[in-house]
């Protein structure tokens, strides 16, 4: 009968503190959704910055050769600018009068 008592008692204090104990699994499941969520968001996160680089680079270079040759246009435009201003220079002095 000794054996049974403890088994007793504790039933007995389930019983007691049956609000304690659905509040603490209560809290224990709300602690474990909020970390699923946490870690959840932070992979979302790093998927989203992977992406991000691996399509944000193919831009990137993309975009940054589309702007090398608008520069190499401009520097070939700046060139025969350049050369047919001395051109024009070089004829009026020619034609100038001495």
């Amino acid at each position: 009968m000794s054996e049974d008592r403890p088994s007793l008692s504790v039933t007995t204090w389930f019983k007691e503190n049956q609000t304690l104990m659905i509040f603490l699994i209560a809290q224990a499941l709300a602690i474990a959704t909020a970390g699923a969520s946490i870690i959840a968001y932070y992979v979302r996160m790093e998927t989203r910055v992977h992406i991000m680089e691996t399509r944000g680079a193919e831009y990137s270079v993309a975009r940054m050769a589309k702007m090398e040759e608008r520069i190499t246009i401009i520097e070939q435009r700046q060139a025969r600018n350049e050369d047919s201003i001395k051109r024009i220079i070089d004829q009026y002095f020619k034609d100038a009068p001495k």
